[in-house]
């Protein structure tokens, strides 16, 4: 008898992508003063963890319209949260090489959620 492997959550490229980065954008954002993380730091860090979370929350429900949707909420956030990377950078609040990672991790995401999205589109009956 073959057992049958489920794919799991952290089997998902863009789920681990996402959840790494969240975690990097924490660690830079905790050490900053309180007016820019109150202000550019709090939504810099509730975009970028709502990837993952999005992400998490699609891959727990059990209609194909519900999972798409929230990935198509994480694909949202991919963009709020390149924008938020972009007023860090200009207002000097990360470095160059901070920028550039989060900026790198942030573009693969795309192409990495559309994937996600055209399996479940095409692998789930309903």
């Amino acid at each position: 008898m073959i057992e049958k492997k489920y794919l799991q959550l952290n089997d998902l490229e863009s789920y681990k992508t996402a959840f790494v980065l969240s975690n990097f954008v924490w660690a830079i954002v905790i050490k900053w003063d309180y007016f820019e993380k109150s202000t550019v730091g709090n939504q810099f860090v509730r975009a970028v963890d709502s990837i993952s979370a999005n992400i998490a929350e699609g891959f727990g429900r059990y209609g194909k319209k519900d999972k798409i949707c929230f990935y198509r909420y994480s694909y949202g956030s991919i963009k709020e949260s390149l924008d938020w990377n972009e007023k860090s950078i200009k207002r000097g609040l990360i470095s160059r090489k901070e920028y550039d990672h989060i900026l790198a991790e942030l573009s693969k995401l795309p192409i990495s959620v559309n994937h996600l999205i055209k399996f479940t589109s095409e692998k789930l009956a309903i």
